[in-house]
């Protein structure tokens, strides 16, 4: 009843919403673009000009097609509509290209395929349990989940201004997240089976999706202790699953497998010689175990425990290069931080089984997937971070506990993407919409729950302020001193340092809640 009241009476203000935040992108056109903005035009080139099978192996650009099938695909269906605007965006050998028709259409196709996020975050409002009856429209779940993700910070600086598509794809996650909600398991499945054959970035997150259709889809029933009835495995609904997953493939990978290039593919997926760390240091915990490395450097060095003379200087005064080699600490394989990652993960998964507790469950599982995934991934790049930021948004209008971690990650890590807009006249528009999203994150969320305990503690709020004196002492004292000369990754440095503290504090307060939550009777009996 509560979403047929929604669909009825609430379409007039989601309708608001969506095109609120959609007139605002038109107004972000202009703005700076990173490097991604000739990545996806030399893509589209790519695809335009050239046969399959030599998309995978085309290296004029240093750029190169390093995403699946299915976006190589996507990136082809633009490109027939580019033609349109600019003829030459699609030249291979125009490097750098960026007429002002090529930017308009560009910005555009972000826009315009971010009515697959906005139809997405309709339909997990409509899968939010409505109890909370609020006279005032501003204090709904519904309506404060739909602010959440419509004009989520993060999504309108990395898609909107540093430029890339992550809008649809995130779509297209939210989509799947919502039908499993609504049981619609095989919908749900082969949204996200599509999804990983966008961009393999959510492969982070598959643990979830595996565990949680096995517990509910495949397993048809439970026992009244909600521990699992062996019996009611159905080999049909697993044989339905198989089918999806194996057909999805077949449509993305076949083509190469027949050409003979599918290991060119993967090696393009997955570049494991990029290093640990990516240009701009992800807050993560390898950022933590860098700076502990570099202060041990430096303290060793004044202690003459180490000789200057073996260490290379990039290591000192560069930040972090692409192959970098630890001083102190051991140097970090790719092979542990899989063994990191994967033993990060363990304990969500096990909870998702031996503790169904519905679609609430699979959320917290995938957000604590994609955290530590985050944390203790290879080449992290830090707009991973929304991976967990978005879907925690549906569990933080739920419960008071969730909503307090809700408001120190996303702070935090959307604090931590301001180093992507470097450029001085986007610096005020940075600072404008973080202030305005968290302002309301907080005030809507506080409403919310406002007959409960206060969301965050003293030493919480004490944490978050001090984001304040480090912006200004980043952006406004740091480049006036002669440091900027001679360490120019300090605010870097000191940006993911700090929110590395901020998001490991977070995913640790996620998983004690989670590891220490009772299952009720009426859950267990789901």
């Amino acid at each position: 009843q509560g979403a047929r009241a929604m669909a009825a009476g609430g379409r007039g203000w989601f309708r608001a919403l969506a095109l609120g935040v959609s007139f605002l992108k038109c107004l972000l056109i202009p703005a700076y673009y990173s490097t991604d903005f000739e990545v996806h035009r030399n893509w589209l080139a790519i695809t335009h000009n050239l046969p399959l099978s030599q998309w995978y192996y085309e290296a004029t650009s240093e750029w190169t097609l390093d995403y699946p099938p299915f976006f190589a695909w996507f990136e082809y269906t633009l490109s027939h509509i580019a033609k349109y605007f600019d003829p030459q965006m699609l030249v291979v050998e125009n490097l750098n290209y960026a007429s002002r028709a090529t930017i308009f259409f560009q910005r555009l196709s972000v826009i315009f395929t971010d009515s697959l996020f906005i139809y997405a975050v309709h339909e997990c409002c409509r899968c939010v349990n409505g109890k909370r009856a609020a006279k005032d429209i501003l204090e709904k779940p519904t309506f404060i989940l739909a602010v959440l993700l419509l004009w989520n910070f993060g999504l309108l600086i990395v898609d909107h201004i540093h430029f890339q598509y992550n809008g649809f794809l995130f779509g297209l996650m939210l989509l799947s997240v919502a039908r499993l909600c609504q049981k619609r398991y095989l919908e749900g499945a082969l949204l996200f089976a599509v999804l990983l054959h966008f961009k393999h970035i959510y492969i982070y997150v598959a643990p979830a999706y595996g565990i949680y259709l096995l517990r509910s889809y495949c397993f048809t029933a439970n026992n009244a202790d909600g521990s699992l009835k062996w019996r009611s495995f159905s080999f049909l609904h697993v044989t339905l699953l198989g089918l999806i997953v194996c057909l999805v493939s077949a449509l993305s990978l076949g083509p190469f497998l027949v050409l003979g290039q599918l290991p060119q593919v993967i090696s393009r997926l997955f570049p494991f010689k990029r290093g640990l760390c990516h240009a701009y240091w992800a807050p993560n915990f390898w950022a933590l175990y860098n700076a502990m490395d570099k202060a041990l450097t430096i303290l060793g060095l004044k202690c003459n425990f180490l000789d200057g003379t073996k260490i290379p200087k990039a290591s000192m005064t560069g930040g972090l290069v692409q192959e970098f080699q630890h001083t102190v600490l051991p140097s970090v394989t790719p092979l542990a931080t899989l063994i990191c990652t994967f033993i990060a993960i363990l304990p969500s998964v096990f909870c998702l089984w031996f503790k169904p507790q519905g679609p609430r469950g699979f959320l917290q599982c995938l957000v604590l997937c994609a955290l530590s995934s985050f944390m203790f991934g290879w080449h992290v790049h830090e707009k991973a971070i929304l991976l967990a930021i978005l879907p925690l948004s549906l569990l933080c209008i739920q419960r008071a506990k969730d909503a307090g971690i809700y408001l120190i990650l996303a702070t935090t890590g959307h604090f931590s993407l301001f180093p992507l807009l470097f450029t001085p006249p986007e610096l005020p528009i940075k600072i404008l919409l973080m202030l305005l999203f968290t302002v309301y994150s907080f005030s809507s969320l506080k409403s919310l729950f406002r007959r409960e305990k206060p969301l965050l503690n003293w030493p919480e709020t004490i944490y978050l302020i001090q984001l304040v004196p480090l912006e200004i002492f980043c952006e406004i004292i740091f480049p006036l001193t002669p440091w900027k000369w001679h360490f120019p990754f300090v605010p870097l440095l000191l940006t993911s340092v700090y929110c590395a503290l901020g998001i490991t504090y977070a995913w640790l307060k996620l998983y004690i809640s989670v590891l220490t939550e009772r299952i009720s009777v009426r859950q267990k009996a789901e």
